[in-house]
């Protein structure tokens, strides 16, 4: 994946179609993945394996697609921050944070993009 830093380590994360990678920034943990090659329902599948590592408010997951998940968001509802930057390449990148007292009642086992 490009655009990691040096000290990024892969990790295998349950549920993941995609690689997803570690790494400390700013004294927060990082977790990222990129599903921009990837169609449905890859994004979906990996981003709500990988919102279940954000528990509390020093960890962070960095999701890079093609588009805004727009799908995504209706799923997780108010239960994560996220900030949405548009990339230089055309891709988005999706930055999703732990929210106090929210993220613990999302319901992270519905990883199909439809209903």
């Amino acid at each position: 994946m490009k655009n990691l830093p040096t000290n990024a380590q892969h990790i295998e994360v349950d549920g993941a179609t995609v690689d997803f990678f570690t790494y400390e920034e700013n004294g927060l943990h990082i977790y990222q993945f990129d599903t921009s090659l990837s169609g449905p329902p890859h994004p979906m599948v990996n981003a709500m394996a990988g919102l279940k590592l954000i528990d509390s408010a020093d960890k962070k997951l960095i999701m890079i697609n093609h588009k805004s998940p727009g799908g995504l968001f209706g799923k997780i509802g108010d239960n994560f921050d996220y900030i949405i930057e548009d990339l230089d390449d055309g891709n988005v990148k999706v930055v999703f944070s732990y929210k106090s007292g929210e993220s613990e009642k999302a319901d992270l086992s519905q990883t199909s993009c439809g209903g």
